[in-house]
């Protein structure tokens, strides 16, 4: 393997932050400095096997395994299965309630992926649309950019806003929805590997799907695909790859969370994990509960309990039950959690939990929340979407949401392209009344 000495020395700095925040014994600042004059690959290789040689530092009070049967160890105890018996068009409706509503938060965070929440506020005032009014975000907000950036944007304004354009978030929920179909409940961490190479172009992936993915190119098996020179383990790209195993295990958290481990181990570990966990087992209990906090609190039992994500979940919860306006908590989340990075798994699952809570289960206050914090715009409103979007079902979702999207998503798979979304919908649930 040889990687650009530039790419190589950049993942050595991110993983000494890694390093650190997985709990080891690392001064990061003087291994960076270490790494900066460095002069070639060799030197670096060097530095990163001495990482393998850490110790835990004292008093770090986290236990976090990446092995499900560990997991399940660290956690409270089995999720409950709950009996869902709806009529196949009520099925129909509350799953078509989730892609849509996947899709409406995705398009709406989109446009300000990687903006703080500082800039979405100043871009929405310059507009006179904050707080935000009308459905997506307008095409006004982005009169500061240039003509490139523009041109990018215009397609997912609510002017212009046609169908829902391809995203990473949205291409793992078809690709995992088609690996099911081929497989059914007796898909592996290699079946969803090969569907990655077979149809998910190289460029089209990011941070630890991409390390992931050349890791799998240069002939590395799960788990080491993801922890081979792979910094990004515990970001949030599992978490955006959990939907559809919680689309097909209504009211079982547990299948959900199992499930959501085969596919998430491909490419992290600890937090990025749990954070696939949660999401799935959330989704999995959305057709159970239609009362998020309730919902919540029964999800995070899929996660470690001595996590720093279940952790940072019950300071959620807690700043909820205390009766903070929406704003004064968003402000305490991202001040607690200002250490990781805007993609992290950690932080951005935080304001997920607080845009359920907050937004009470409307539809348009939940993916706006999620949106209006910053950090992972596109990854936090496509979650609260498909979350609140099952609970509620299409046909209570508000049309202003869903008429724009024209029942079209574009896709980035091979060969796949344009897709209906009520076809994907009608898929999902063939896949659940076969596995009933």
């Amino acid at each position: 393997m040889h990687l650009p000495l530039s790419e190589l020395r950049e993942l050595l700095l991110w993983e000494a932050i890694e390093r650190f925040e997985e709990g080891y014994d690392l001064d990061v600042d003087e291994f960076r400095e270490e790494v900066r004059a460095a002069s070639n690959a060799s030197e670096l290789m060097q530095l990163y096997e001495r990482l393998g040689r850490l110790e835990m530092r004292r008093g770090y009070g986290y236990r976090e395994p990446s092995e499900w049967r560990e997991i399940c160890l660290e956690r409270p105890g089995r999720l409950p299965r709950y009996e869902v018996d709806l009529e196949q068009d009520e099925l129909m409706d509350r799953v078509l309630g989730a892609w849509l509503g996947r899709c409406a938060g995705c398009m709406l965070g989109k446009p300000v992926e990687g903006w703080d929440r500082g800039k979405i506020m100043r871009a929405l005032r310059r507009a006179g649309e904050y707080p935000l009014r009308g459905p997506y975000l307008p095409l006004s907000a982005f009169s500061e950019l240039g003509a490139g950036q523009l041109a990018y944007v215009a397609p997912l304004t609510r002017e212009r806003l046609r169908r829902a354009e391809r995203d990473d978030d949205l291409d793992y929920t078809v690709l995992n929805l088609l690996v099911y179909e081929e497989r059914g409940s007796r898909f592996t961490t290699e079946d969803v590997a090969g569907a990655w190479l077979r149809m998910l172009p190289y460029h089209l992936t990011y941070t630890a799907e991409r390390a992931a993915y050349r890791n799998l190119v240069i002939g590395l098996k799960p788990p080491e695909t993801a922890t081979f020179l792979n910094p990004y383990r515990e970001w949030i790209g599992a978490q955006i790859r959990a939907d559809l195993w919680g689309y097909v295990s209504p009211g079982d958290p547990e299948r959900a969370a199992e499930y959501a481990y085969r596919d998430a181990r491909l490419s992290h570990t600890k937090n990025g994990i749990y954070g696939e966990i949660f999401v799935a087992a959330l989704i999995a209990l959305a057709y159970v509960h239609e009362e998020p906090l309730k919902l919540v609190e029964e999800a995070v039992r899929a996660v470690p309990e001595r996590s720093r994500l279940a952790e940072a979940i019950r300071h959620v919860i807690a700043l909820y039950r205390r009766g903070l306006e929406w704003e004064e908590a968003v402000e305490e989340i991202l001040a607690r959690y200002g250490r990781y990075h805007p993609v992290h798994t950690v932080n951005n699952a935080a304001i997920v939990v607080a845009a359920l809570l907050w937004g009470e289960g409307d539809f348009t206050r939940t993916i706006t929340y999620a949106v209006l914090a910053g950090l992972d715009t596109d990854c936090n409103g496509a979650t609260a979407g498909s979350v609140v979007g099952l609970m509620l079902g299409a046909s209570r979702l508000p049309r202003e949401w869903v008429r724009p999207l024209n029942d079209t998503l574009a896709t980035g798979l091979s060969g796949l392209g344009e897709v209906r979304i009520s076809k994907l919908a009608e898929r999902t649930v063939g896949c659940i009344m076969a596995s009933a």
